[in-house]
């Protein structure tokens, strides 16, 4: 009984799942686009995308071969990912382009899996991220955090029923496209205020001595364009 539980589970995340109907499609985008308009709600949603802009970093971090001393998420939304290697070079600019580039190519990828069927596998696909963020977390409230979002996926791929699965993966793609613009904006109107002297960008432009400005505007190139592309995948 077992082994066939284990084949079935097997089965439903390698196979394919119907689409949600159009009408639950442009319900979730409409629901994400809430998420991520206003800013009430915002201030609440804003620290799933940067659980994926900090394991962005780490996951960089790791394959540039840096060594990586872990990642705190904080209450006002913002984070810090630690990590030691030399403090210059194209391991140090990957590791930190990452962080702003990540929500916007993870939900152009969960667009991708969805417009093939993988809905189950896109949900267990996040659930095994999330989980590798949260063995690098060294403070509680980012333990909390990525626990309550991990659960939440995790309980929906392994108790719901085709239908909820569907619209949940949805929302959370469109979530990640839409979610992925708004820091960037956030970030340019933060430096143009000179607010933002240690951001990415700023860190960038120190290592590689281009303007922070046209860093900022690779990360909008990005997000924009995984957004129209993640878009044109998903909508009816």
């Amino acid at each position: 009984m077992q082994a066939h539980s284990i084949s079935q589970v097997w089965d439903q995340v390698t196979g394919t799942q119907a689409a949600p109907g159009s009408a639950v499609v442009w319900a979730m985008a409409a629901v994400a686009l809430l998420a991520v308009g206003w800013r009430a709600v915002w201030q609440l949603s804003r620290n799933v995308v940067t659980i994926a802009h900090e394991g962005g970093h780490a996951l960089v971090a790791l394959l540039m071969r840096r060594r990586l001393h872990g990642i705190r998420l904080h209450s006002d939304t913002s984070g810090l990912t630690v990590s030691s290697g030399k403090p210059y070079g194209p391991g140090m600019v990957f590791t930190a382009a990452a962080g702003y580039l990540t929500p916007s190519l993870l939900g152009l990828v969960g667009a991708w899996l969805l417009s093939a069927g993988h809905t189950t596998a896109l949900l267990w696909a996040v659930v095994a991220l999330l989980l590798g963020v949260l063995i690098e977390v060294r403070n509680a409230f980012g333990v909390l955090t990525v626990l309550v979002t991990g659960g939440l996926c995790f309980a929906v791929s392994w108790f719901g029923g085709a239908q909820l699965q569907g619209a949940f993966a949805y929302l959370s793609v469109f979530f990640l496209l839409l979610g992925g613009v708004r820091p960037v904006v956030e970030l340019q109107t933060k430096r143009a205020r000179g607010q933002a002297r240690d951001s990415d960008a700023d860190q960038l432009a120190r290592l590689t001595r281009l303007p922070g400005i046209l860093w900022v505007s690779l990360f909008l190139v990005v997000s924009l364009g995984s957004l129209a592309l993640g878009a044109r995948w998903l909508l009816p």
